[in-house]
């Protein structure tokens, strides 16, 4: 399996970014952090756009960079593709022509191949005769990413492709992101500052803060640990893989599978059997000592108390194991003094709304 082995040194007096990671060589793996905090250098190094004084990039067994060795590729000699903020299209040519424009870098028959796929991939077979003034924002970026697979890169990058797309946009985009992962066989690394698309898409996650790794690991175990800044968040939560096992009609309704149990949900527009991620917000998560008689929440699971801290304002982060899925609540302090919670606990959760993120 491929991996990436990313180690940089570079100082700017009042930035340093210092990092060293071993990143899985599939799916997609989130840079995360707040504006300042060395996603978008981090991305700019591994792409050769930056050229960190002491580094070392080793993408599938081969050495990119090895600043000890005097090694470092240039960018076009890199088999990557890259996907800024702005598509940055050629307005003269036809989605068609730029599509095409980038495979001079490559053999045509691979690149043909490979730009019929990432335009079946990306939904744009309808558009590639139109010219960039005609697209929408989320148009001209789902071109922009479908040129850069036309590629056949070994590794994808893109730094915040949603920034500039109002909220409309950014929904009719990702969900072809979120195909990506699923039928992509190369590592994708995404950049971004948004706990939407980090909920949406991750993989893997990676938080940054002033030039440095704070937190790295598979995403559902990153959410929920507690000496994270993301647990104490507003918009803290955890995603579950889940299966679709029922739809009730009547209700409109859907009933999920997980490893542990089962949740209901508003009804999905999708076949039983098929996958999808729900988002589940610690602030909609109720603690119980005993399963309730009667109650108007439908999520009333078994949990496990595996953990908890103080957070702002007069608030405590619990977090609990459902079956083998973290999970994490957000309640008053008293309240977890009342419950008198401790690790090892057994309890009830009641959940009473969740984000389909399929």
């Amino acid at each position: 399996m491929t991996t990436i082995k990313a180690r940089f040194q570079l100082d700017y007096g009042d930035f340093k970014l210092a990092v060293d990671l071993k990143l899985p060589g599939n799916g997609i793996t989130v840079l995360f952090g707040h504006s300042g905090s060395g996603k978008t250098t981090l991305l700019r190094c591994i792409a050769g756009l930056q050229r960190a004084p002491q580094g070392f990039l080793e993408v599938n067994g081969s050495v990119w960079q090895d600043s000890e060795r005097g090694v470092f590729l240039p960018t076009h000699k890199r088999p990557l593709g890259y996907v800024f903020q702005e598509a940055n299209l050629f307005a003269h040519l036809t989605v068609r022509d730029n599509l095409r424009y980038g495979l001079k870098r490559i053999k045509h028959n691979s690149g043909t191949v490979r730009l019929d796929h990432a335009v079946d991939l990306l939904g744009i077979g309808h558009l590639l005769e139109r010219r960039p003034g005609q697209l929408s924002g989320g148009e001209r970026q789902r071109v922009a990413i479908t040129r850069a697979l036309a590629l056949n890169p070994e590794i994808l990058l893109m730094d915040e492709p949603l920034a500039s797309l109002d909220f409309k946009r950014k929904q009719e985009i990702l969900p072809f992101l979120s195909r990506l992962h699923q039928q992509l066989a190369i590592p994708l690394l995404y950049v971004t500052h948004s706990q939407q698309e980090v909920a949406q898409l991750a993989d893997t996650l990676v938080i940054m803060e002033d030039g440095r790794v704070q937190a790295l690991g598979p995403l559902p175990d990153i959410q929920s640990r507690l000496d994270v800044a993301l647990a104490q968040d507003r918009e803290a939560a955890t995603v579950w893989q889940v299966i679709i096992s029922e739809h009730e009609a009547d209700y409109h309704l859907t009933r999920v599978e997980f490893s542990g149990g089962s949740l209901s949900l508003p009804r999905v527009d999708a076949e039983i059997g098929a996958s999808l991620r729900v988002r589940i917000y610690a602030r909609d998560v109720s603690i119980v000592l005993e399963a309730p008689a009667a109650t108007s929440i439908l999520n009333v699971l078994p949990a496990t108390v595996t953990g908890s801290a103080d957070g702002q304002a007069g608030q405590s982060v619990i977090r609990l194991v459902v079956g083998s899925q973290a999970l994490l609540a957000h309640i008053t302090r008293k309240s977890a003094r009342l419950l008198d919670l401790q690790v090892g606990m057994a309890v009830y959760v009641q959940i009473k709304c969740t984000s389909i993120l399929n």
